[in-house]
């Protein structure tokens, strides 16, 4: 069987311009008789937003794009859809594509949201059979069936959404690709919208390209992902095995880790270093949940006298706090430090954090006289990954679960005698 997508050496260029806010049309006669004359052509700067891109999606296969902004997601999702054609090589695309680029991308905003799903639908080349044959699954799922006569110009964005992506769904095309747009509905929907993408994908065989930034939805839904950074293809390979890297080497080099020296702080105190180790003192990004896990501030006090209370906080990838700590249990809470070199670390024991990426903020203050000498919000970072030889806190259950924790707790069962 042929690939469902075939890119091959693809490559898409911009051109950069600028111009004046106003420009007369005298200038732009001047401009045109100067350029005749003038062996010297005026240069203009561009750069590659995507550069030799090869990769191959078969038919059925859930692949997640994940990067960062800017890494050329978006700009690869429109060239298969054929928005905007590339600079060089090919996208092979084999079946009909149907899109959720933006929200109220080829919708009518005067139509009504009935008229829109034909629209839709004869866009995609369905006939009008077609389309009424799924029009009430369409509206039940969408959730707006009392507004479904109205205007789309008097939906909200969410509503728009929900529509949108229902008609996406429902018109069975063979592939379907869908954008960060998600983000705009609330996740009762959102969660809707990935059950509904893999049912499609297992039942009917549809391919699926998925971009996000949620690295939980790309686990959930996607059995294959693709990291892009900086227009380039860095890694192809199952989901884990891409968020990991993307995690580790793409989002890691911008946080105070792998050993980087700082010199955040203030005339009182200054931060040198902060990592993640593990047991043994070892410096390291990627846990299992069965490890502990150990956060290390380094930091130098400069002038003795003061009262220091340290803290950190943790951020899932949705950038919800998890929990904050501070040294409360530490015997230097409270006391006047000495000039010199310190460390402290904050163990966080084992299988008490669920799977997925978190990032660390840190702080050396004192509230009770409301001095913060400093307060770093993204020092560094780590994530959590399945462990595969061991129990963990939801022991031999299969499937992902969404809570932010999943400890190990113990269980008393037993039979009540009558």
């Amino acid at each position: 069987m042929r690939p469902a997508i075939e890119i091959l050496k693809l490559g898409k260029q911009y051109k950069l311009t600028t111009s004046a806010p106003y420009v007369a049309l005298r200038d732009v006669i001047s401009e045109s008789a100067k350029n005749i004359f003038s062996a010297k052509k005026k240069e203009q700067d561009s750069f590659w937003a995507l550069q030799d891109i090869n990769f191959s999606i078969e038919p059925g296969e859930r692949v997640g794009i994940i990067g960062r902004n800017g890494a050329g997601k978006s700009t690869l999702l429109k060239i298969i859809s054929r928005i905007t054609p590339p600079t060089t090589g090919e996208a092979i695309i084999r079946g009909r594509v149907g899109s959720l680029l933006e929200v109220g991308t080829g919708f009518h905003p005067e139509l009504s949201g009935r008229e829109n799903i034909y629209l839709n639908g004869s866009i995609l080349g369905l006939k009008r059979a077609e389309i009424t044959k799924q029009l009430d699954a369409i509206i039940d799922f969408s959730g707006v069936e009392k507004f479904i006569d109205t205007p789309l110009k008097h939906y909200s964005s969410g509503m728009q959404l929900r529509l949108a992506f229902s008609v996406a769904a429902h018109l069975e095309p063979e592939i379907l690709l869908i954008d960060e747009v998600l983000a705009v509905g609330d996740m009762e929907f959102q969660k809707k919208c990935l059950g509904k993408m893999e049912e499609v994908s297992k039942k009917d065989g549809r391919t699926i390209l998925f971009v996000s930034h949620n690295m939980d939805y790309i686990s959930a839904l996607c059995n294959k992902a693709i990291l892009l950074d900086k227009g380039i293809v860095v890694k192809t390979s199952n989901s884990k095995e891409v968020i990991s890297e993307y995690v580790t080497n793409v989002i890691g080099k911008s946080f105070l880790t792998n050993g980087s020296e700082s010199h955040i702080g203030n005339s009182v105190v200054k931060l040198t270093k902060i990592q993640t180790v593990d047991e043994n003192g070892t410096a390291k990004n990627n846990f299992s949940v069965t490890e502990k896990i150990g956060i290390e501030m380094k930091f130098q006090v400069l002038h003795r006298g003061h009262e220091l209370w340290l803290g950190y906080n943790i951020v899932n990838e949705q950038g919800v706090n998890v929990f904050d700590t501070h040294n409360v249990s530490s015997p230097f809470y409270n006391q006047v430090y000495e000039a010199g070199e310190y460390s402290a670390i904050a163990w966080i024991p084992e299988n008490l954090f669920n799977t997925g990426s978190y990032f660390i903020g840190c702080a050396i203050f004192n509230h009770l006289k409301q001095v913060i000498h400093f307060h770093e919000k993204d020092s560094s970072f780590f994530s959590v990954h399945d462990s595969f030889d061991a129990p963990t806190a939801r022991g031999l259950s299969p499937g992902n679960f969404t809570g932010i924790i999943r400890p190990l707790l113990n269980w008393d069962v037993k039979k009540i005698d009558r």
